[in-house]
């Protein structure tokens, strides 16, 4: 059986070269899937996932920010613009891993 996981967090735009939308997995999440899940890790720490905002479902990794001490869930355009969705907004997330 899956592990789900839904929060809220903030989207917000990583400045570089090539722009990418994420949102913050809260601390307590990031550190319940790191103790679930971390020795399963691929590479750069990742972690598949299925995300789902909204109706729109997809496939993806979670990534580690060790800056932040949690979890990044990178949100591709197509969901961005699916969902109506722009840096700022607070968006309900699920996860199942």
């Amino acid at each position: 059986m899956a592990d789900l996981y839904t929060f809220r967090a903030e989207l917000w735009r990583y400045d570089g070269p090539d722009p990418w939308h994420f949102v913050s997995l809260p601390a307590d999440l990031s550190d319940d899937i790191r103790a679930k899940f971390g020795a399963q890790a691929a590479g750069f720490g990742s972690i598949k996932v299925e995300a789902a905002v909204g109706s729109t479902r997809w496939m993806t990794s979670l990534f580690p920010d060790k800056s932040r001490g949690t979890y990044l869930l990178p949100v591709k355009k197509a969901v961005r613009v699916g969902e109506n969705l722009e840096e700022g907004d607070v968006v309900g997330v699920t996860l199942r891993l």
